[in-house]
């Protein structure tokens, strides 16, 4: 009789039946996998006294230079989204992190800028994110990486198309 290995996902999961079909397997894996490495970055920035989200605003803000950025852009740039982005804001800028200014010929606008101590925070955590990215991957071949890239591009491409 011969005998069927469990996958690694299953195994973590102690899933006792099989997986319903290898897409559903593959989507829970990136489901686990993302979980596992938001967790680890969390742990991480956490010594910091900032979450992942306000790491991410700090991030676009720099990028943006000094011409700053809306909620809306901001929103738009966010590697995941956040559901109050205005909270998330005041939050930062109560740290001292950013700060908001209301267009003089249109009120309605406000731009969001980083500042000083938001650059200065970026820098301390820079070293330490990059290093356990590096540890993360660690042993995993270009090739590979390249390869989950474009993967993961065609499955958010065809998500958006159903969207």
């Amino acid at each position: 009789m011969a005998t069927t290995s469990k996958s690694p996902l299953a195994v973590t999961l102690k899933q006792n039946r099989p997986f319903v079909s290898l897409q559903q397997e593959a989507f829970l894996s990136i489901l686990r996998t993302a979980s596992e490495l938001s967790n680890t970055a969390d742990k991480l920035l956490r010594q910091f006294d900032i979450t992942q989200q306000q790491y991410n605003v700090l991030r676009i803000l720099r990028g943006a230079g000094t011409e700053g950025l809306c909620r809306n852009e901001i929103s738009a740039r966010m590697v995941a989204a956040a559901p109050d982005m205005s909270r998330l804001l005041d939050r930062m800028e109560k740290s001292g992190w950013i700060t908001r200014e209301r267009a003089e010929d249109d009120r309605r606008q406000v731009s969001t800028f980083i500042t000083d101590s938001g650059k200065k925070l970026l820098t301390i955590i820079e070293g330490p994110v990059h290093a356990q990215t590096h540890r993360l991957f660690e042993g995993v071949k270009s090739t590979d990486l390249k390869m989950l890239v474009d993967v993961l591009a065609q499955i958010r491409s065809r998500r958006a198309e159903l969207s």
